[in-house]
């Protein structure tokens, strides 16, 4: 039991090493400046293209890595630059739904094109192809297992 505690610590530290080192890269890429926007920003831009429709806020978190309340603030400030907008939920009324402008989808395709450049120059620089592939299937069943 406590090799496997310690495998499982020393597998989850360098997850979060390879993450952290990455993120580091990325953040310092010009297409940020070049663009005006943050990462944190792009993020929720992509999560909601990847999404194909508008979402709810909840749904967005599943995707974007922060609270509620700083995401609530983020999609106002993105809001506020045109780039989404908010509209009623047909299915709750209660609820409100997050959708790209087309402005807002154009500045994502633009950064997204140069972000997945440098997605491939770092991380399918340093791994084969088969190891590409095994990183993809290893990462899905982290998330797909149940908690």
């Amino acid at each position: 039991m406590a090799a496997d505690l310690a495998r499982a610590n020393r597998a989850w530290e360098s997850l979060m090493t390879a993450h952290t080192a990455l993120l580091r890269e990325f953040a310092e890429e010009p297409v940020w400046a070049e663009h005006g926007l943050s990462m944190r920003e792009y993020d929720v831009l992509y999560t909601l293209a990847k999404h194909g429709e508008p979402a709810r806020i909840g749904e967005l978190r599943e995707g974007v890595l922060l609270s509620q309340p700083a995401l609530s603030r983020l999609v106002d400030r993105l809001a506020a630059r045109g780039l989404v907008e908010r509209a009623g939920d047909a299915e709750d009324g209660r609820a409100v739904r997050v959708g790209l402008t087309p402005a807002g989808a154009d500045l994502q395709r633009a950064v997204g094109r140069s972000h997945a450049r440098s997605v491939a120059r770092a991380v399918g620089g340093a791994l084969s192809a088969e190891e590409l592939d095994e990183l993809e299937r290893l990462t899905a069943k982290l998330v797909a297992a149940p908690r």
